[in-house]
């Protein structure tokens, strides 16, 4: 699977998904630490009514949603203006690269 988009399951997240679905069914005895809640990003049991409500569509983030996200106490525009302004860095770096390996590919015969 390595390099196809997917990544691999660890032994500890397949624990963590049992757990979480033993846990919502209630298991007596199974093999989790604590009773099932809802964990945005993770996991949501939603009831039939919200299911009807989104025309019985199951595409998980309808419900699910997504992980808060923890306040880096940056405002939002100094950071975009950061991110912007590293992005314009990053991308004169690949210009930059793109000359040498054009440059070594034509000195080589394949540029061109």
């Amino acid at each position: 699977m390595a390099g196809d988009g997917w990544s691999k399951l660890t032994d500890e997240d397949i624990r963590k998904i049992a757990n979480t679905y033993h846990a919502w069914r209630g298991d007596v005895g199974a093999n989790h630490d604590s009773p099932y809640e809802d964990i945005p990003g993770f996991c949501k049991s939603a009831t039939l009514e919200e299911i009807r409500k989104h025309g019985h569509v199951l595409t998980p983030g309808r419900y699910v949603g997504a992980a808060e996200v923890e306040d880096d106490g940056e405002p939002f525009a100094e950071k975009m203006q950061r991110l912007v302004a590293q992005l314009r860095e990053q991308q004169a770096e690949v210009a930059r690269l793109d000359k040498i390996i054009w440059a070594n590919l034509e000195d080589i015969g394949y540029g061109g």
